[in-house]
This record gives structure tokens, sequence and C-alpha cells, in this order.
């Protein structure tokens, strides 16, 4: 799945590692070069996997994995601004983690590491097409789409030509897969999460027409199996996981399994098909306030003015994307198995930001091309995609709030002033009396139950 290309220079005392993919073209490139009282380390433009750094005595950890970290990590040495931008949803790419002394190596960053410390160096802000262009009379930009999306999935690193798809449905994972059957790797298999209730009824039968369409091997799991917190999962087990993982990572982690027990070396995804297809302006973004989160402790509340501080610059690729792979992407390497997000390759970036806005509104050109593969309407631009808010609300009610119960009575963000435990039993209370179980407890179960597998 990669490649570790070993280079030593003229002196013996150097040498130079080079971890990429196996394909042509632009590559993920994580570099590090070693001389005596010093290693440098940089990362490439996709962040597929970025690396997490810590510094214990005169060692130098680097791990994809945070959680390869936790024998030396101090859950009561957390970084204030990065709690508080967990607690409150207003996640931000920096090389920052909720550790001190634990950084994360952003997309194109730079890490030295001598006697004197680790110290971790942003690159310059990428350069973006900050308006879309007129086209060319005549041109149609399908065709375009179709070579690049090709070409970005061409080729991955498969040894055995057996890979993976994640298929949930929609527009975004739908283009991905055409892609994927026409590539002709040996074997392709398709994943999903399937929703309850009529959405995943309709969802179901979206996924059935794709599969039969790009004639996939596919292997389907009933979300609701999965939601957050369940016994049997990596958090309610206490296994040492990323505190600020995904929202659903039991879900996923049932998929990651799946794909493993299959033997595929290589899964594509349809992340960042959101991001590429929208419209915005590059120098005006303002983004929306937060939602009020009424039960921040005091050193919550005194953080929030430093959310903004040290970001990294603007990447090549979407932040969102970025900061999805950094959630997502672990478990499978986890599993041996590559990720890959071809939506989000640098050439398909710049071509949907050239791309005029009537042909990325409703992801119109995505829509397009599943009607032109033959696929129905009610595939190509269903009137309700599936969502996680049902798997959201039965975690939380059936297995959430009773850890919420546990952790009201011994919490390290309790302690540390990070959370209010008046307010929060206050939000449990009526959390358990109220239709709909607010999901931003999600966040603060999540964040505490991963701190104490950290522990």
């Amino acid at each position: 799945m990669s490649a570790l290309v070993t280079v030593t220079d003229d002196d013996p005392k150097c040498v130079s590692l080079i971890v990429r993919e196996h394909k042509d073209g632009e590559a993920d490139v994580t570099s590090v070069q070693m001389k005596p009282g010093e290693a440098q380390l940089s990362a490439g433009v996709f962040g597929t996997a970025p690396l997490y750094l810590m510094v214990a005595g005169e060692v130098l950890h680097a791990s994809w994995d945070l959680a390869d970290l936790y024998p030396l990590l101090r859950t009561d040495r957390l970084v204030p601004r990065a709690v508080v931008r967990a607690l409150t949803r207003q996640h931000r790419y920096t090389a920052d983690t909720l550790f001190e002394g634990v950084y994360r190596l952003t997309e194109r960053a730079a890490a030295v590491f001598t006697s004197a410390g680790l110290t971790v160096t942003y690159p310059e802000p990428a350069e973006h097409v900050l308006e879309p262009r007129a086209l060319v009379r005549g041109v149609h930009p399908l065709d375009a789409f179709d070579s690049l999306l090709l070409e970005a999935v061409h080729g991955a690193p498969a040894a055995t030509g057996r890979v993976g798809v994640e298929l949930s449905g929609g527009a975004d994972s739908g283009n991905v897969a055409m892609s994927v059957s026409m590539a002709g790797y040996d074997q392709a298999h398709s994943f999903g999460l399937l929703m309850g209730g009529s959405l995943g009824a309709q969802q179901h039968d979206r996924r059935r027409a794709l599969v039969d369409c790009f004639g996939f091997q596919d292997t389907a799991i009933p979300a609701m199996q999965h939601p957050p917190f369940v016994p049997g999962g990596v958090r309610a087990r206490g296994l040492p996981h990323d505190p600020a993982g995904a929202f659903y990572q039991e879900a996923f982690d049932a998929v990651r399994e799946q794909v493993a027990a299959r033997g595929c070396e290589v899964i594509f995804t349809g992340s960042g098909g959101d991001e590429i297809n929208s419209h915005h302006s590059r120098t005006s973004t303002v983004l929306p306030p937060p939602e009020p989160v009424p039960w921040l402790g005091s050193k919550a509340t005194e953080a929030l003015a430093d959310v903004d501080e040290n970001l990294a610059p603007i990447p090549v690729l979407p932040v969102p994307t970025l900061m999805a792979c950094g959630l997502h992407n672990p478990g499978y390497l986890r599993v041996g198995v590559w990720p890959v997000n071809p939506l989000v390759h640098p050439r398909i970036v710049r071509f949907m930001e050239q791309l005029p806005v009537e042909h990325k509104r409703g992801k119109a050109l995505f829509r397009e091309r599943l009607r032109r593969a033959g696929l129905p309407e009610s595939v190509a631009s269903p009137s309700e995609p599936e969502n996680f808010l049902g798997v959201m609300e039965y975690g939380l009610r059936t297995y959430g709030l009773p850890m919420l119960g546990d952790m009201l009575r011994e919490s390290v963000l309790v302690d540390l002033g990070y959370v209010d435990p008046v307010a929060l039993s206050r939000a449990r209370e009526h959390a358990e009396h109220a239709p709909v179980v607010p999901d931003l407890l999600c966040d603060v179960i999540a964040l505490e139950m991963g701190l104490r597998s950290l522990a």
C-alpha cells in the first residue's frame, strides 16, 4: 500500500526515508531525513494520514494514530483552545492537538527535531482559483470531470487488484464508485452503513441500483446496530482512542473490519464532495456563530478567545476534508487498508474551483454523470438523502445518557474546569424527558470517554 524508499547520501551518517503511494503522478509523500543530531520530517498535500509527533526525553515519537502515543500522554495537561474547539464544534485545522507537547504535522508542514527540542513550521498559503471561469463554447465539463476522476482512481496502490469503495448511496460516493468500476481492478467490493426507517429503505434501493449497475460485491451494515457508545465498541470498552475522534466511530469500525476481512488493500471514499461543490468567496468567508454550549466551565470559557490561534495556512485541499481524514483514516491504517479520497485530488479541486456555479449548485455535474450512466432519478437526485440523525439519537438516549451520569460523578473535564457539572446535570435531566436529545451532548461524552481511555 505504501513504499518505504531509503536513500543513503555519500555521507553514511545521513539517511533519507520517503513514504509514498504506489502510483504515477502526484503522490502523498511523507519524508524523513536524519543526520547526526537532527531529524527532519515533512508532509505532502493530501493529508491522507497526518503524523502525530511527541518528544519524550531525547526520543521523537511519531505515529499516524494518536492512540499509539497513549503511554506518553498526560490527560491533566491539555491544550485549552483545543479542548474548547472540541466542546463547541469550532474545529480548526492546526498543529494543535488536545495534549500539550503533541503536534499534528499538517499538510506541507515541516518538523525539525534536535537536542533543543521539536519545531513545527507551517508552509505558505496554497494558491487557489478565486472565481469560476467561463467555459469554452461547445465544451461540456462532464467529459473532463469523468477523465480526471478516473485518473485519480486508476492506479491506486493495490498489488492484488482487490479494492473497496465506501458506498452510501449518495451522489459523491456514487460517482467515485462509477470510476472504480471503470478502472479495471480484479475485484471491487462496496461497503456501506444502512440507516433505519423509511430513509433506510430508500437508501437500500439506491445502493442496490448502484451495486447492480457497477457489478460490485456488496456488504451492507445496519448502522443502528453500531450507534455511538454501544457496548462492545471502542469507547464503551475503554480501549485507547483519539478523544476527538469521529462521532460514529463504532459504526465505521464495523465497516473497516469488513473491508479488512475481504482482503481489500485500498478503500475509496466519497469524502470532499460537499466541499468541492460549494461556492463561496475565499477572500471574505465568515464562519457562522457557534451554537452556545451552556455547560462550559470557567477554563473552557476563558479559552474561547483563543479558538482561532495557531491556525494552519490555507491548504491545497479543502480544510473539512483534511480534518475528516484525520478522524477517519487512522482506523483504516490500523487494519492494513490504505484510504484514498479521489474527489479531492488536487487536479479535481482546481477543476471544480474554475467550474461555473450552475454546474456545482445542487451537485448538478455529479448528478448528470449518474443519469448518463443510466441510473434512475431516485438515485441521481434523491428527494430524501440518508443521514445519521436517527443513529445519533438512539446512541445518545440508550447509551450516552447513562455514561453521562457516570461522568458527573467522576470526570477529567470537570476536574480540570472545562465543564460545569451543575449545568451539565441540568442538561442531562432535560434530555431524558425531551423528545430529542441535544446532539451537542455527544461532544462532551465522547471527549470524556476518550480522555479516560488514555489516562
